[in-house]
């Protein structure tokens, strides 16, 4: 049986794993109508390819995951995702903790030379040579039963996927970067990525310009709709959306007429429970006083001078990622490189690790005026310069 549909199967099977060396994991959830991830399936696979599918929704009994997160904390045992930070996420605030050892072959494959996204499908395609089946790729995972066909699909993704690992892990180990990937997986480990602070939720707001005195109001809508939309496991838009809380920020409504007078909400809305729930964090964050008005962060500007730095270190960066086969972004992005033009001798992911020794070596060197480039049979080459 390949579904897991009761507790005593459930943990014959994770008692099974509990020497295997890795696991490959994925999960299938819905989030179109709630605040969290409504988790409906976990995959599980050990190296054997025995691959089952935890139906956590299971109409048999209910199902005690403990013997699950139990396993994702043996660190004896890697587990294995590919783009993890959701599956990481959902398993965070079921579990309270994040899976360790971890790996991610999104990251390996890029590490790898796969590209900047380094899609699953396109790593399917590419190391096991199938052609993944997309038909149930949007499916209702809530609905019960499932299908044969929805199974295979969901196990599937467990299977390829030590395929995947064990392929990258082999190219890893002859190109001596298994620590590369180690590097950025740590990074997943960090739950503040995972915890949500609702006095910072604003900040992810696309703000135009705007007043102090607006974005002390925009900051206690933003706080309030973060914690009613956990509160009642709804979408935040369900509470507010976007354009109405930035439109309430900039016209501040005190009066019940006022508020009706705002997209989004109505003549009702606003004589009711809800508008005066709104009008009440209106005026509280109207009430703030001016020396804890919230400041937005403006990206510093990059002198026009700097600008040829820039246009090289990206030269070189491209240089860089063709000769080491690996993602560009992955490296260092755009503005990477803009914060790293402006202050290069200010700590930074560039003068550290795997990135240091590849690339951030070299353009301190050019920074230096120690390194340039020049063009030889067509092709963009550097030089060490006096």
């Amino acid at each position: 049986m390949t579904l897991i549909t009761t507790n005593s199967e459930l943990q014959s099977f994770c008692n099974s794993l509990s020497n295997a060396p890795f696991i490959t994991v994925d999960t299938e959830f819905l989030r179109e109508k709630t605040y969290y991830a409504k988790l409906c399936l976990i995959q599980i696979s050990g190296p054997d390819k025995d691959a089952r599918a935890i139906d956590v929704l299971s109409d048999e009994e209910e199902l005690d995951l403990t013997p699950v997160w139990e396993l994702m904390n043996n660190k004896k045992i890697l587990k294995v995702f590919h783009a993890a930070r959701q599956d990481l996420e959902i398993i965070y605030n079921l579990s309270g903790k994040i899976p360790t050892p971890l790996y991610d072959t999104q990251i390996a494959a890029m590490v790898c030379g796969y590209g900047e996204q380094a899609g699953y499908e396109a790593l399917v395609t590419s190391i096991c040579k199938i052609k993944v089946d997309k038909s149930s790729q949007f499916t209702d995972w809530s609905h019960r039963p499932l299908s044969k066909k929805q199974l295979n699909y969901a196990l599937a993704d467990v299977t390829h996927l030590v395929d995947i690992y064990e392929h990258l892990e082999d190219q890893l180990t002859s190109k001596n970067r298994q620590n590369w990937v180690a590097e950025e997986v740590e990074a997943l480990t960090d739950i503040s990525l995972y915890k949500i602070d609702p006095n910072e939720t604003w900040r992810r707001l696309k703000i135009r310009s705007a007043k102090p005195k607006d974005l002390a109001v925009l900051k206690e809508l933003s706080a309030w709709r973060e914690t009613e939309a956990q509160k009642r496991d709804v979408p935040r838009a369900r509470i507010l959306k976007d354009e109405t809380l930035l439109d309430l920020a900039f016209q501040k409504p005190l009066t019940e007429t006022d508020l009706a007078r705002i997209r989004g909400i109505s003549a009702d809305m606003a004589r009711g429970k809800f508008g005066k729930l709104i009008l009440e964090v209106v005026n509280r964050g109207v009430s703030i006083p001016e020396k804890d008005y919230p400041e937005l962060e403006a990206k510093k500007p990059l002198p026009p001078k700097l600008a040829p730095a820039l246009e090289m270190l990206k030269m070189l960066l491209k240089i860089k990622s063709a000769e080491n086969d690996v993602a560009a972004k992955l490296i260092a992005s755009s503005s990477d490189l803009e914060d790293y033009v402006q202050s290069p001798d200010d700590e930074h992911l560039l003068r550290n690790g795997w990135r240091f020794e590849i690339f951030g070596k070299d353009a301190a060197k050019m920074l230096d005026g120690k390194l340039g480039l020049t063009i030889h049979k067509s092709k963009i080459r550097q030089i060490e310069l006096e």
